[in-house]
């Protein structure tokens, strides 16, 4: 699969984002981080924001490569599956994580409190710091404009 047939199926739409935008992003991933390494918050909802950090990333480098999820239902989905189509099949393992968590975060926010460990939040916290590493390295190579401060 690629974008285009995604588009087609209206999965995606065509979207142009700004560098505001971006930088908007950008903020609201590192205060995830920020809030999700608090231990005085419990672990399910910790998880929960580190998973919010890794979406937000991943809506970013969608939104970079011009498009935002259609209408409808399963937009986390999307935007996480989306990863590899857009920086290459290097991400599938970022792609299968975020989704494993994905998952996991639906059990904890809706079904059963208590269901995330200590080990998952910190796993999960280290995924989305190198993620985020590697979407800031991606846009400097592939869209310098969007990269804040330049």
């Amino acid at each position: 699969m690629n974008l285009n047939i995604w588009k087609t199926n209206g999965w995606l739409n065509e979207y142009s984002t700004s560098l505001q935008e971006v930088t908007n992003l950008l903020t609201l991933v590192e205060r995830d981080l920020v809030d999700a390494a608090q231990q005085e918050i419990s672990t399910d909802w910790r998880f929960n924001i580190a998973y919010n950090a890794g979406l937000q990333l991943a809506n970013l480098v969608l939104y970079a490569a011009g498009y935002r999820t259609g209408r409808g239902e399963s937009k986390h989905y999307r935007v996480i599956q989306a990863l590899p189509l857009v920086m290459g099949n290097d991400f599938t393992v970022v792609r299968d994580y975020l989704d494993n968590c994905r998952r996991k975060r639906n059990v904890s926010e809706y079904d059963a409190a208590g269901t995330i460990s200590e080990k998952e939040v910190n796993d999960l916290l280290a995924l989305v710091l190198s993620f985020k590493n590697q979407v800031e390295e991606w846009l400097k190579e592939n869209h310098p404009v969007l990269i804040p401060g330049i």
